[in-house]
């Protein structure tokens, strides 16, 4: 399942917000947006992929989260954000290496096999994580500690890295092997770029033993590094990529030049990224884990990165003249079910401090716009998707713009880019009238009647350009001929 995250801490941010996003790259599965009340959560809980019971504490927390339409495969909730106003979103898959899996194999599911054979449950995943950990934290460093107990209790089937924000925090959380796990606070001065590999490429085992103050892991972490020779670090600095992560060809494909792509773009004049003597190209194993960005970072440019494909590089799969075009995985793919950028604003009051911004159906062309998160219900143009195609609903009108815009991408990207600025646009300055009328003493209960307003105007954009790019893959349709009987 891969993905592409990006943290940000507030004193880097644009407005002083904590954000955490990530691409949900899956299968082509119809998604919609929800509010689960705390009446309607369930007190057990049963995967689907790993076959696991377990029971959920009895005060759960209002949240916010995409689940598939389908629940064949369980609910893979992506993100959301609880009314304690904590983020989480769940998961980037990672990558490992033998030495971590044979010290410490992931739990998977084991099914009956004959009469006498009792099935044996596998671990908790990314169909899980979200529903059993996002209701029932209040603070970011919670997250990261209730999920590494279920951790070391039930065991993971995958390697999973996880993002937990607050008003104040930002922690990303990676798990390691079946039932270890290591989490480290972002700076807040900081951009983290995660693309579908172990990222971490530092950590203090003295402050997780110690004052925890920005490290956090497995409480048998560092025995468990000494006694299987995980530490490849030549000196005293511990790299937990090194130790428990992969340098792989396919890395250097699939990976690596998408961070290459992310911090090039946060880092235009401190490295040089292309051409002989480059600090960094996109097959680096060392493309840092966190940095300082050159200027502040802003939902948009979160939104851009998500949705790219290597522009203004010879790898665009676009270009029609680069020999190397395509040779990357691009961030932004059609395969992206959903695009979630959670934005924390400590400078507000509670009621209003929570902002998803959402894409769904193919992050590289489709549209980004916030909701508050502090409802109980959110319009049916988000939360009604159904299996069936239709227009109705924000997923498959934006599934089948990002289809035709693929499919004429030179004649229609221009379209489908006054599209995405119009809804930015006009989602901006929604998000600001409400934001005001909150501040001038309005209830929280307006917010209901501000999401319907922000999707009432998503359909109405969306179906102008709907409009416009149908038009234009069928004026560029291969079998059109002219008669003229003149």
């Amino acid at each position: 399942m891969s993905c592409t995250t990006i943290l940000v801490g507030k004193k880097a941010s644009y407005d002083g917000s904590t954000i955490i996003s990530r691409n949900d790259d899956g299968g082509f599965d119809a998604k919609k947006i929800l509010v689960m009340e705390p009446g309607k959560q369930p007190g057990k809980y049963k995967s689907v992929i790993g076959h696991l019971s377990l029971k959920l504490p009895e005060d759960p927390l209002r949240y916010t989260f995409i689940p598939n339409v389908s629940k064949k495969e369980g609910i893979w909730p992506a993100c959301g954000i609880n009314e304690a106003n904590v983020a989480m979103t769940a998961t980037e898959t990672i990558t490992s290496n033998p030495r971590v899996q044979g010290a410490d194999p992931l739990v998977k599911y084991q099914p009956k096999k004959g009469r006498k054979e009792k099935e044996v449950p596998g671990g908790i995943g990314e169909e899980d994580l979200v529903v059993l950990v996002l209701p029932y934290i209040r603070s970011a460093r919670e997250g990261v500690l209730r999920l590494g107990s279920l951790l070391k209790e039930y065991g993971t089937y995958e390697m999973n890295g996880i993002a937990f924000s607050d008003a104040d925090e930002v922690w990303w959380m990676e798990t390691i092997g079946g039932h270890h796990w290591i989490a480290k606070r972002v700076p807040d001065d900081r951009v983290v770029i995660m693309p579908n590999q172990f990222g971490l490429d530092s950590f203090d085992f003295e402050d997780a033993y110690g004052k925890k103050k920005d490290h956090l892991c497995s409480e048998d972490l560092r025995e468990f590094v000494e006694k299987n020779h995980l530490d490849l670090a030549q000196g005293n600095e511990f790299d937990p990529r090194l130790a428990f992560g992969s340098r792989s060809d396919s890395d250097h494909i699939y990976n690596t030049p998408r961070a290459w792509f992310m911090a090039r773009y946060f880092l235009p004049r401190t490295f040089k990224w292309d051409g002989d003597g480059a600090d960094y190209t996109p097959e680096s194993n060392d493309i840092p884990w966190s940095f300082v960005p050159e200027q502040k970072v802003t939902i948009e440019d979160v939104k851009y990165l998500l949705s790219s494909h290597f522009q203004g590089t010879p790898y665009d799969p676009y270009d029609r003249v680069s020999p190397l075009h395509g040779k990357y995985r691009s961030i932004g793919v059609p395969n992206s079910d959903d695009s979630g950028i959670l934005q924390i604003r400590g400078y507000l009051p509670e009621e209003i401090r929570a902002v998803e911004w959402i894409s769904l159906g193919g992050s590289g062309f489709t549209s980004c716009f916030p909701f508050y998160t502090n409802v109980k219900t959110l319009p049916a143009y988000l939360s009604g998707t159904t299996e069936r195609i239709s227009t109705d609903h924000l997923y498959w009108h934006s599934r089948l713009i990002a289809a035709l815009t693929d499919a004429q991408y030179y004649s229609a990207v221009i379209l489908d880019e006054r599209y995405q600025n119009a809804v930015l646009n006009r989602g901006r300055a929604l998000l600001q009238e409400y934001d005001g009328k909150i501040l001038s003493g309005a209830p929280a209960s307006l917010l209901e009647e501000a999401n319907q307003k922000i999707a009432d105007m998503v359909k109405e954009e969306s179906d102008h350009a709907l409009d416009a790019i149908l038009k234009n893959a069928s004026e560029k349709m291969k079998t059109r001929y002219h008669r003229n009987d003149n």
